[in-house]
């Protein structure tokens, strides 16, 4: 049985099995970069070790019994083509059932079954291989500065013995016998490979003088120097001198050298001079000899806003007329009319069949302009921020050159300058765009159905705006949000039912009393104003929540953005409230102090915010990348004018706070499948004045902030092996009484905070294809800043005051894995995960994993839509 565990079993005689890779001697090089090249890995142990799998799939699998299934579909599919005769349908269905069986076997045939695809066939050891990246290493290391480095691989050969038979060989020691044969035929069938590196020491540059024979393009390249990415005493490195290269093309590109290509350019490398010491001269030759780099400037910019759009109704009309039948019809090229340039604005030549578009506004995002030398940067920031209107399908920038007049001479030493005209093609996008998403989400238990609509509009009053419209119905299940009164001993599953609707209008300017958009038209400025209206109906409570927000939106890179909103306002009701939810919310309102009572009162929320966004990433998350957001609030400032004369006539109180969150990511690509992410995530919120609690007849006035700015902790994004907004705060622990009387502790009603501290570290890996794999940790909790105390000074929730000296004893651990599926355009996710450690929990039982899958810690199930961070 042991024998047949073995990977030796797979290999044909004569072949060895690569048991390990080492690289040694590496002291200044890139290990990375150079582990890299080595063109063949063992086999992967972790997470999974798909050697063991693929032998586990190896003994199910039956090359002859596949073939002969190959040849018995081959033979059922040949008589069904007899039999179909002549009809082409039936054929053509048949011919592609018989490919896609024939292509399903020969993929069993070829790579083995599903349990064998699913792990790696052994890495059987090839020499050729490691002389290759022998070979690799070594033009690395040379591009890399270490000309004089050396590179050689050995191959160890070795038998691994397991316990047992180490075990056995001791015995065999005492007692000796005869030799094993087998294990001397084993014992060279498993080979470490090891790189060994010798550097040497690498040359460094020392810069000389560029050689540039034309004057125009040596000033250039001497006011641009100090952004060099060369520098004297630093290492060779080939990359370098490449980026340099690329550097000083764009360089002239942007002094207006249209036609000035990375081919002049030559870094002249001597290594003659002195030891270790490369002299490096940058050489940038003329086009031809006796003819300088000529300069062009922009002599007219044309903007056409409807390219393609002559030729699509020509081909209509055309199609139109071909069909009627007469011959002049088919011949006849139908007449569209010329466009004229009839509109000209701040210099550009707007030109169209009919003009949809505000040229105004256009113009701002155009950034060539007549008289300007040509410049690369200004062309690509064009087109980006047209792309960023969300008007065009495409739009290209191209230039053609204006004919010299016969006296110029173009080919002199001294050129003169040309002359070019700028040509923007823009295709328009549809006007309407409508998208419709039916679904389904399996929550408590309960399946529930959902249906969203939304409609974009583009260009609705002709200033390059989009009209977003939006609905939402569906069914939803959730756990009731706080442990019942009557004191059920598990939380119940109750539908929700939920109505919403959006409207939001981007303008693609700043709306301001005064004219900044020119100033910051770089940073593609917008303006949105937004609407929304939820309203939730469960069987506690009915509640709706209307939203209005003002914002204003930049971009400073391509990864970072700003949102300024000076205006928003949060307006919640609660139209209906179950009595017994009623009364739970005061009972925990008066024993402990909690807030959830005021998300069902009537509020208002007028504040303002700031946001800055920083995301180096992509959508599925597949770079080497940094994540940062800062966001501040700052609500109720005003209130003072109003609040007593609000609450009386219309029953809304309103809040002063300020609040403040700060997320981190990292992103670390460990190899082109594998990352390492961690994040830190942590906010503070605090009422600014006290306020008279209407519902606390008889208190002192407290320091209150509206609920919904409260933080949580627990859920699909924050610690995954706690229920959503159930965890804290702090080291307190919320009990309940049960049917029974009894006091256990409460693991359903919400616990909110004013103070988040938490973070998650995750292993990504692929197991299959689409399917990928993680192991993570999540850590942290949220704390109270004012708790409440009772009439004898103590707090009504112990443990939940944030304290320095107490709380890092009070941070809950989770851990577990994840399965994701990542469809490209959508990645959906299980996590499942245990308690570790969890502070709220009776001292005795803080390490939860002693309770493993108990009503303290039972095996949390996370189903979401992309990753959790």
């Amino acid at each position: 049985m042991l024998a047949s565990c073995s990977p030796f079993n797979l290999l044909r005689p004569g072949q060895r099995l690569l048991s390990r890779v080492e690289l040694k001697g590496v002291e200044q090089a890139d290990k990375e970069r150079l582990a890299a090249l080595v063109q063949q890995n063992p086999n992967t142990r972790f997470p999974l070790p798909k050697l063991g799998i693929y032998q586990l799939g190896h003994r199910f699998y039956d090359s002859a019994r596949i073939k002969s299934k190959m040849l018995e579909i081959q033979k059922s599919y040949d008589a069904q083509l007899q039999a179909a005769g002549t009809d082409s349908a039936k054929l053509g269905k048949l011919l592609a059932q018989r490919e896609r069986k024939i292509k399903r076997k020969q993929l069993a045939l070829d790579k083995g079954n599903a349990i064998m695809r699913l792990g790696e066939s052994p890495a059987v050891y090839d020499s050729a291989l490691t002389r290759k990246s022998v070979e690799q290493m070594t033009t690395y290391l040379r591009t890399q500065g270490f000309f004089r480095a050396r590179v050689t691989a050995t191959d160890t050969a070795r038998y691994h013995r397991g316990l047992v038979m180490q075990a056995l060989k001791a015995v065999g020691s005492i007692f000796p016998g005869k030799p094993d044969t087998l294990d001397a035929a084993k014992r060279y069938r498993r080979v470490t490979v090891t790189y060994n590196i010798t550097e040497n020491q690498p040359f460094r540059y020392r810069l000389q003088p560029p050689s540039i024979p034309d004057s125009g393009v040596a000033q250039v390249v001497r006011n641009g120097q100090a952004k060099s990415l060369l520098h004297d005493n630093e290492r060779y490195n080939e990359e370098q001198i490449s980026a340099e290269r690329l550097r000083l093309e764009t360089l002239l590109k942007n002094a207006g050298y249209y036609d000035f290509r990375q081919q002049y350019i030559t870094l002249e490398a001597d290594t003659s001079y002195e030891p270790l010491t490369v002299r490096l001269r940058t050489l940038i030759a003329n086009p031809a000899p006796g003819q300088g780099h000529r300069v062009y400037s922009v002599r007219q910019v044309r903007f056409v806003t409807d390219a393609g759009v002559g030729r699509t109704l020509r081909a209509a009309t055309g199609d139109t007329l071909r069909r009627s039948g007469t011959l002049a019809g088919q011949s006849r090229r139908p007449n569209l009319g010329v466009r004229t340039d009839t509109v000209v604005t701040d210099s550009v030549h707007f030109a169209a069949y009919e003009q949809k578009y505000s040229t105004r506004l256009l113009a701002r995002k155009v950034m060539v302009r007549p008289g300007q030398r040509f410049s690369l940067d200004r062309t690509l920031q064009t087109q980006r921020l047209l792309a960023d209107l969300d008007m065009f399908r495409f739009n290209t920038v191209n230039y053609r050159k204006v004919a010299d007049p016969p006296s110029a001479d173009s080919a002199g030493v001294h050129p003169p300058t040309g002359e070019l005209v700028a040509v923007i093609n823009a295709s328009p996008a549809p006007k309407f765009a409508e998208t419709s998403e039916v679904g389904g989400t399996f929550i408590a238990a309960l399946a529930g159905p959902f249906v969203n609509l939304r409609l974009k509009t583009r260009n609705p009053f002709g200033g390059a705006e989009v009209l977003e419209l939006g609905v939402r119905a569906g069914l939803e299940g959730q756990l009731t949000r706080v442990a019942d009164s009557d004191g059920k001993d598990s939380p119940q599953s109750v539908y929700t039912r939920q109505l919403g609707a959006t409207a939001a209008l981007v303008l693609p300017q700043f709306l301001v009393p005064f004219n900044t958009n020119k100033f910051f038209t770089r940073y593609n400025p917008k303006t949105r104003l937004s609407l929304s209206e939820t309203f939730v109906q469960r069987p506690e409570y009915t509640r709706s929540n209307f939203e209005f927000a003002f914002d204003y939106i930049w971009q400073r890179s391509l990864f970072h953005q700003y949102v300024f909103s000076p205006i928003v306002i949060t307006l919640v009701n609660t139209i209906r409230q179950d009595d017994l939810f009623k009364a739970r919310l005061l009972q925990l309102r008066d024993s402990t102090g909690s807030s959830l009572y005021r998300s069902f009162s009537k509020q208002i929320e007028p504040s303002m915010s700031f946001t800055s966004l920083y995301n180096s990433n992509d959508f599925n998350e597949t770079r080497d990348a940094k994540y940062l957001r800062l966001f501040v609030e700052v609500g109720g400032l005003t209130r003072g004018l109003y609040k007593e004369k609000l609450l009386s006539n219309t029953g809304l109180n309103v809040y002063d706070f300020a609040r403040f969150s700060a997320d981190y990511r990292r992103y670390h690509h460990l190899t082109p499948n594998t990352f390492f992410v961690w994040r830190l995530n942590g906010g503070v919120v605090h009422a600014l004045t006290r306020t008279d609690d209407p519902d606390v007849p008889g208190n002192d006035p407290q320091y209150i902030i509206p609920y919904d700015k409260s933080y949580f902790a627990g859920g699909s994004t924050s610690l995954r092996a706690w229920q959503p907004r159930k965890l804290g705060p702090g080291g307190y622990s919320p009990t309940r009484i049960t049917k029974d009387g009894s006091v256990v502790r409460d693991f359903l009603t919400e616990q909110p905070g004013e103070l988040l501290l938490e973070g998650s570290a995750e292993y990504r890996f692929p197991i299959y294809g689409f399917i990928k794999g993680a192991f993570f940790t999540d850590f942290g909790n949220v704390w109270g800043l004012q708790e409440r105390k009772g009439k004898q000074g103590e707090y009504l929730r112990p443990g939940a005051q944030f304290q320095l000296n107490t709380f890092y004893k009070q941070i809950a651990v989770g851990s577990g894995m994840g399965i994701r599926f990542d469809f490209t355009f959508l990645i959906l996710r299980l996590d499942i995960a245990t308690k570790i450690y969890d502070p709220t929990a009776p001292g005795a039982d803080r390490w939860a994993l002693r309770n493993f899958d108990s009503s303290a810690n039972p095996i949390a199930f996370n189903l979401g839509i992309g990753y959790p961070f």
